[in-house]
């Protein structure tokens, strides 16, 4: 939780850019002085891979995770997060399958590091929390994930596309993991309507599931450098998300 830290406690961190399976370029963020410790997919939003993504990145490994951030753009050639990302939407965007590869990538290499305790959660906001769901739903071996105000977790028929073929709720029968979601009451995107379907589709199967839902917060409260920033709603879902992650991560 934030701030419950001991002050007398060795603490200490590494992150650095690095390229897996000679293509993908991630950031990896990991504890100092810790022998071995849980890890953490991190989905960047539609943004692109940005310095609030680094740096949530870090926040985490603050908390005891290894942390890998995967440029999913990366396809869509290099510049600044903002470039990228307006090129990857010029073109669609990114293909689902593309991403489950990446995402898949990044699991088997924490699955793999002599510091990993076994296990890894996956995290995503805005379209990172739609990746995140379909992550847990269909990519085997993350053991929790967290769905940060997914849009397009629920899709009509209308909206699909070759880069987005399914709407990912339709796979919900396949999550075999627990899953944290974290919404607010104003968003458009997942509106209220959809955080319902999404709902009902976990009840329906009886999932391991808790939603937390924020008024007068919409899209993007942890989003510190926006003006849809909420204090209070963002330091309250934090502590739940890092609680959700140590109850099934860390023990």
């Amino acid at each position: 939780m934030w701030n419950s830290f001991q002050t007398g406690r060795y603490g200490g961190m590494i992150a650095e850019t690095m390229t897996l399976q000679n293509r993908l370029p991630v950031y990896y963020s990991r504890p100092l002085g810790i022998e071995k410790y849980p890890s953490i997919v991190l989905i960047p939003h539609m943004p692109g891979w940005d310095e609030w993504c680094r740096e949530t990145a870090r926040r985490f490994t603050e908390h005891g995770y290894g942390v890998v951030c995967p440029n999913i753009y990366y396809r869509a050639g290099e510049g600044t997060p903002s470039e990228v990302a307006k090129r990857s939407m010029e073109a669609g965007g990114q293909y689902d399958s593309d991403v489950m590869a990446d995402t898949k990538d990044c699991l088997d290499f924490l699955k793999t590091q002599s510091t990993s305790n076994g296990k890894v959660g996956v995290i995503g906001m805005c379209s990172g929390g739609r990746h995140a769901f379909l992550a847990a739903c269909t990519v085997e071996g993350f053991d929790a994930a967290v769905d940060c105000w997914g849009g397009g977790v629920v899709q009509a028929e209308s909206s699909l596309k070759p880069q987005q073929p399914v709407s990912p709720h339709t796979y919900t029968e396949k999550l075999q993991i627990p899953l944290l979601g974290i919404f607010g009451n104003e968003d458009k995107r997942p509106d209220t309507a959809e955080v319902d379907a999404l709902e009902a589709e976990l009840k329906k199967y009886g999932k391991d599931y808790e939603f937390h839902r924020y008024d007068g917060a919409g899209h993007g409260i942890w989003y510190y450098d926006r003006p849809m920033y909420r204090q209070e709603q963002a330091m309250d879902s934090f502590n739940k998300v890092i609680a959700f992650f140590d109850r099934n991560l860390k023990e």
